[in-house]
Formats: structure tokens, C-alpha cells, sequence
């Protein structure tokens, strides 16, 4: 691991074990945050799962209704029975905050449910088989529209995950080993310095007593 190119002074290492404990407290945040963010993440995809069965569900029957229809009246009846549709609505979209992501809600608002009867065809050419499919399926508007916005939640969630457990393994496995290698590496020339001046305080004491013994015995000499 790469250390920090720092000069080795006491005022870089307080510098140095700033940011690292800046890390380890961002670490932790992090951290908690990824593993909401996963408690969050799977309670909307096992939602989102049971809704996604039952909407399925509910679409087979609906095509198996279709199906049916289609076989008992001619193709270009169906055609002109579907493709004015009469009932319109409208989709609005508000965000709310999880876990600091913002997250879409989808509200859908029907203007209008067409004619009388809620079907946009008239009834004498169709059959009771396209009725059926018809009302299946406007029942499924609303599983739908909230199976949208489950799926865009969890999609949102994901990337959130992603991006937070990369945060943390920055931070695990790169910057914190970074600043604990370069804290060493400073801790290791202060004492390296510290040793080599008390060598050298040494040195010079010595020298000092050296020459105050050689002027003490060159005043012995005098005197004798």
C-alpha cells in the first residue's frame, strides 16, 4: 500500500491522524447507511416479487380471455371494438426521500371511465369473452402503475448500494491503510531523529567532559 507523501514533522502527523479518524468515522457512517440501504432494498423487492406474481397472474388470465375473444369474432371487429379507446387519464409523479435517495411515486387519476357501461365499444357485435378481458385488464391499472414505480424503486436503491459499498471499500481498503501506513512511516523518522539527536547530545557531552579533563590536568601540570 502506497503511503502519503507527507514531510515527516509532528505537525503532518496530527494532520495525518485527523483524516484518518475523519475516515474511520465516515467508514462506519457508511457503513450503517449500505446496510439500511439492503434492509430497505429487500423489503421492496420481496413486495415487489409477490406484486409482480400477482400481476402476472392476472395478465395471463387476461390474455387467455383475449385469446378466446379473438377466436370468436373476426380480427378486423376486434380491431375497430379497441382502437378508440375512450377512458383517459393522468399520471402524476411526486418524490419522497429514502435514505437520502429520491424516489419516485406514481399516482394515476382517471378523467374519464368512457361511456355508461365502462367499455369502450358498443356490445352488439362483441362477445361476453372480450367483456371479460376488458374488465380484467382495468382492473390491473392500478397493479401496474404501483409495480412501475416498485421497479424504479428498487432500481434506485440498487444503484445507491453500489455506489455507497464502493465508498466503503475505498475507504476500507485504500484510504485508511494509506493513512495508517503513512502515520508509521512518520512515527518511525520522529524516533529515528529522536535517537540520532540524543547520539549527538551524547557526542558533545562527551567531548565536552573530554576537554574539561584535558584542561584540568593541564592545570595540574602548571601548578606542579
Amino acid at each position: 500500500m502506497a503511503e502519503l507523501r507527507v514531510n515527516p514533522t509532528r505537525m503532518e502527523l496530527k494532520k495525518v491522524q485527523a483524516r484518518y479518524t475523519t475516515a474511520r468515522r465516515g467508514h462506519k457512517l457508511l457503513k450503517d447507511k449500505r446496510d439500511e440501504l439492503m434492509k430497505k432494498f429487500l423489503e421492496v423487492v420481496r413486495e415487489n416479487k409477490e406484486l409482480r406474481e400477482r400481476v402476472e397472474a392476472s395478465l395471463a388470465k387476461v390474455h387467455g380471455s383475449f385469446g378466446i375473444a379473438a377466436a370468436t369474432v373476426s380480427p378486423h371487429m376486434l380491431k375497430e371494438a379497441l382502437i378508440l379507446p375512450k377512458k383517459e387519464g393522468k399520471l402524476d409523479v411526486t418524490y419522497k426521500n429514502v435514505m437520502s435517495v429520491t424516489v419516485p411515486i406514481f399516482n394515476l387519476q382517471v378523467l374519464s371511465e368512457g361511456g355508461a357501461d365502462g367499455y369502450n365499444y358498443g356490445m352488439a357485435f362483441t362477445s361476453g369473452e372480450l367483456d371479460a378481458a376488458a374488465r380484467e385488464l382495468n382492473g390491473l391499472l392500478a397493479d401496474l402503475v404501483k409495480l412501475a414505480e416498485m421497479e424504479k424503486t428498487a432500481q434506485m436503491l440498487a444503484e445507491e448500494i453500489e455506489k455507497t459499498r464502493r465508498r466503503v471499500n475505498a475507504l476500507e481498503y485504500i484510504m485508511m491503510p494509506r493513512y495508517l501506513e503513512t502515520i508509521k512511516t512518520i512515527k518511525m523518522k520522529l524516533e529515528e531523529n529522536e535517537r540520532g539527536n540524543t547520539t549527538r547530545l551524547m557526542k558533545v557531552k562527551d567531548m565536552m567532559l573530554a576537554a574539561q579533563q584535558k584542561q584540568m590536568a593541564d592545570q595540574d601540570e602548571d601548578e606542579a
